[in-house]
């Protein structure tokens, strides 16, 4: 499929009206799995950029199948992929499920090189939407964090593009290989350096969380106009989502590794940020 993209002009969309939005306590990355409150809908205070490095996701496969990117082989992803765009609050929690609305790819068919390549699932699963169905990773984040995003964005195809803008003007990876912060298997970083270089090039502190030593998932975090701002810092008690305090003094940036199981040669058409950011149209 050739990489076709339409660009989109950020704005500030009318406030979607919605009877009822469930609010998530945090309790852990990943899912955001927690607990379901029913309230009336609060409109978000700012967005969480979630990325995963997938070399530290990839290590514990064990399953192939054509929607796991940790299956591409030597095109498997070597640099930070998105995990979600997540509107959060000020108090740590989270809105989920904010409409009825279910996903639909058509919405996104000119997205799908880019997603395949920035945003692909690292796993085989499918992980539950919102209405009691089991899908794909995209319809997973557009219906339980995508369908929150009002009053900035609402509709389907603004989430996706929207996300892919602001995770190619905020290139992490590309801010920690200029200074030194490498992937391997043999070297340890200091965690404070890392989010140092982070504060320099965004002037604005972001949140980690590892496993076993190794960076796991990594977010930036902006104002509702994108503008960067500090993730929330985190107590001990609520380590775990994205929480630096989840991560030693020192850690990995991993390369990947085979683990063993056959391996699904995909062809994804690579093209760069640059590319990418001419097709969606400056931010």
């Amino acid at each position: 499929m050739a990489f076709r993209l339409l660009s989109v002009k950020l704005a500030c969309l009318t406030i979607l009206a919605v009877a009822s939005c469930g609010i998530i306590k945090a309790n852990g990355i990943g899912d955001r799995i927690g607990i379901m409150e029913v309230k009336g809908q609060r409109e978000f205070d700012y967005f969480a950029l979630a990325l995963q490095w997938p070399p530290t996701y990839c290590r514990h496969t064990r399953d192939c199948c054509s929607s796991n990117a940790c299956c591409r082989g030597a095109n498997a992803p070597s640099e930070f992929t998105i995990h979600g765009l997540w509107p959060d609050y000020n108090d740590g929690t989270w809105p989920a499920c904010c409409t009825r609305e279910s996903f639909n790819e058509k919405e996104i068919s000119t997205l799908l090189d880019a997603l395949e390549k920035y945003w692909p699932s690292l796993s085989c699963g499918k992980p539950r939407a919102c209405h009691g169905s089991k899908g794909s990773f995209w319809a997973h984040e557009w219906e339980k964090h995508g369908t929150c995003s009002s009053p900035v964005v609402h509709d389907e195809y603004s989430y996706f593009v929207t996300a892919l803008n602001v995770y190619l003007k905020y290139n992490v990876t590309k801010v920690l290989s200029e200074e030194g912060y490498v992937p391997s298997n043999t070297e340890k970083y200091p965690l404070g350096g890392i989010v140092s270089a982070i504060q320099n090039a965004f002037h604005a502190t972001p949140s980690l969380a590892c496993k076993n030593g190794a960076i796991e998932e990594l977010q930036l975090c902006f104002y509702k106009d994108f503008k960067p701002r500090d993730c929330l810092i985190k107590s001990t008690s609520q380590k775990g989502r994205g929480s630096s305090s989840s991560c030693p003094n020192y850690v990995s940036l991993p390369t990947y590794v085979s683990s063993g199981v056959d391996r699904l040669e995909t062809t994804v058409p690579w093209v760069t940020a640059e590319e990418a950011i001419e097709e969606f149209g400056s931010m």
